[in-house]
């Protein structure tokens, strides 16, 4: 079942995009519209490999499908409301909105996202964190097109996704240099890509945050501007576990990959907060 306020809000940018589109455009777009969140409503939010194959379908749809709505349009549609609810935060932490530079962290064992920002002297202070919703794979490098894997490293944003299918998306650099380095070592081709931060509540190597969510970060990528955002997704917190994956079945430059990613996840002021998970939205039960 899809998460009903995404649905309302897409069927919403529907009919702005069609109020500026010739006729036969807007019942072509509209009829794809109805398809594709029917076919998403009827997926429980865990799916099977079929179902998350109909799934890919209908997001590769999405480019037709969606409104096309531009970055500054969302922007002006979720700003207000996003900013209202962020700026205490940065309040709270004496930090200006917006702020010069963000690093997002993505814990993936945890199922959080957290955020901090650079105060005035350049140093990094914990404003915000966030419940992952949706994800899938497990602790692990992604290393190939379909494996399903959210990827592990650091990351940068190349640009904001406003027509996504799962309603906003903040868009990975992956596969980033380094990714297309080791895979050139290791002889891996079909990388894989389209990995975003996004909304709604399913994942296919995603990170799934729900649209209340991806407003807010989404709205402060954009006030912070993207080349102002380091991404870090990280297996788990490894300042005080080990990850939970057999070395002997990875490549081998993975133990320095999490040496490295252990150093920064040291430099940055984590406290993490039990509310966080508390507040979680909760996913709507799957039909029959």
């Amino acid at each position: 079942m899809i998460d009903r306020t995404y649905r309302d809000k897409a069927i919403n940018h529907q009919t702005e995009s069609n109020s500026r589109s010739p006729l036969g455009t807007a019942w072509k777009h509209a009829a794809l519209a109805g398809l594709s969140l029917s076919v998403l409503a009827l997926m429980p939010p865990y799916a099977s490999p079929p179902q998350i194959a109909a799934r890919w379908c209908v997001q590769t749809l999405s480019p037709h499908v969606q409104s096309q709505l531009t970055v500054a349009e969302t922007v002006k549609l979720y700003g207000k409301d996003a900013r209202s609810r962020l700026t205490p935060h940065f309040k709270a932490a004496q930090i200006k909105y917006p702020p010069s530079k963000v690093t997002m962290l993505c814990l993936k064992e945890e199922g959080l996202l957290i955020v901090f920002a650079a105060n005035e002297k350049g140093y990094l202070k914990q404003i915000i964190g966030y419940p992952i919703i949706g994800t899938s794979g497990v602790a692990g490098p992604k290393l190939r097109e379909g494996d399903l894997q959210i990827p592990e490293g650091f990351y940068k944003v190349p640009a904001l996704y406003p027509n996504s299918i799962a309603h906003l998306g903040i868009r990975l650099n992956y596969p980033n240099a380094q990714d297309r380095l080791r895979a050139k070592a290791d002889k891996r081709t079909k990388l894989g890509g389209d990995i975003l931060i996004h909304g709604s509540y399913w994942s296919t190597g995603c990170l799934a945050m729900g649209n209340v969510a991806i407003e807010e970060l989404y709205v402060l990528v954009n006030d912070v501007g993207c080349k102002n955002v380091d991404l870090t997704f990280a297996p788990c917190d490894l300042r005080t576990k080990k990850p939970n994956v057999v070395f002997q079945d990875q490549p081998s430059w993975l133990p320095n990959l999490y040496k490295d990613l252990k150093a920064a996840l040291k430099s940055y002021p984590i406290v993490i907060n039990s509310a966080w998970k508390a507040n979680m939205p909760k996913k709507p039960e799957s039909e029959d």
